[in-house]
């Protein structure tokens, strides 16, 4: 009998290891479909408070109100992506004056600089190109070209879904929370239905702090650029704003960036007394506004809007960004909030969870 109950218990649990590695190898198939939904998810929590101004205080229809957001968050885009045209456009014209005989006299001489070190080894760098066969490389051209149409398909797919799943999911507000609670037994139905609406309103919260904090950062770098007449500010500092969505890693990013933009915007000027000043006042503004932003508005929104400590938060970052890189790193709140309000609502006398959840 016990060898038979042995033989039944590992029986279920190859079974259920079986299952789990099929649901994963499932799971990681349709990745794309997930990151779809997830950001559709992001953008429907973020768009809560605006479709709620169109429904309740403008009195419009679920339907209307619903295009309408779509349609904000549609304009947005397109002239967020407009904004960075003149931007490049910009740049490339600024790049185009290294094209200069001095630049090219440069070039050459440090050319005949490589040239005679390799002669002085017998090594002759004219006869070693003449045998690379570069027509070959040219085989590769068509390649390139259908990874770049693939490229753009599949960012007009992943856009098409995104919008798609969004609206859908701001027009039936519980098509998420019914298909759900089709897998979870009667006994738990309340408990899950008060934490998916604890959820759904601090992330909606955390959402928007993130919007209001990029939008700080926006206007302090908006003015450090514009003092010092940078053309493109608005660009510019939109651009590094939005980095800071990466924690930590993001602002190094957008310092690097402003850094360099900095110096191209003005590559006709004189180095020494006019590129190399206005780039250390600007790069100290930067400074000034990435400790405002890491000691009072970052801390402030942070711990308001998920009602956790802001070293709670600085732990979780740093913890999930060394397990899961920078993508752990900009998941790491929004998916410790929902952790914090499950535990909240199943493990109630638990000491730690206790300690944790306080706040919620």
């Amino acid at each position: 009998m016990e060898s038979k109950q042995i033989a039944s218990g590992i029986l279920r649990a190859l079974l259920t290891i079986a299952t789990v590695s099929l649901l994963l190898l499932f799971l990681f198939a349709i990745k794309p479909v997930l990151i779809y939904l997830g950001i559709a998810a992001v953008l429907s929590l973020v768009a809560r408070p605006l479709l709620g101004i169109f429904r309740q205080r403008l009195k419009l229809p679920n339907t209307i109100a619903v295009l309408m957001t779509m349609s904000l968050f549609i304009l947005f885009l397109f002239g967020l992506i407009s904004l960075f045209i003149p931007l490049v456009l910009k740049q490339s014209e600024n790049l185009s004056l290294l094209n200069s005989q001095e630049f090219k006299n440069d070039l050459q001489n440090l050319f005949q600089k490589i040239n005679s070190y390799f002669s002085d080894r017998n090594i002759d760098v004219f006869e070693q190109l003449k045998r690379l066969d570069l027509l070959s490389n040219f085989s590769d051209i068509p390649n390139l070209f259908n990874a770049v149409l693939g490229g753009i398909g599949s960012v007009g797919i992943g856009l098409f879904s995104v919008l798609f799943i969004s609206f859908f999911l701001l027009k039936d507000t519980q098509i998420l929370h019914n298909s759900l609670f089709l897998l979870i037994p009667e006994s738990k139905t309340s408990r899950v239905s008060k934490s998916l609406e604890t959820i759904k309103d601090l992330l909606s919260r955390y959402f928007i702090g993130l919007i209001l904090q990029i939008t700080i950062l926006f206007v302090i770098y908006s003015a450090v650029l514009l003092i010092f007449g940078i053309e493109n500010a608005i660009v510019i500092a939109l651009l590094c704003a939005l980095l800071n969505l990466i924690p930590y890693i993001g602002p190094l990013i957008g310092g690097v960036l402003m850094l360099v933009l900095t110096m191209t915007e003005n590559l006709n000027l004189n180095f020494q007394t006019e590129i190399l000043p206005t780039t250390l006042y600007v790069m100290l503004g930067y400074a000034i506004a990435q400790l405002i932003d890491n000691f009072l508005s970052q801390p402030l929104i942070f711990s308001k809007s998920v009602k956790s400590h802001p070293l709670e938060i600085f732990l979780v970052i740093l913890i999930a960004g060394l397990l899961f890189g920078v993508l752990g790193m900009v998941l790491a709140v929004p998916l410790y909030t929902v952790i914090k309000v499950v535990l909240k609502e199943f493990l109630t006398d638990n000491k730690i969870v206790k300690s944790l959840t306080q706040e919620l």
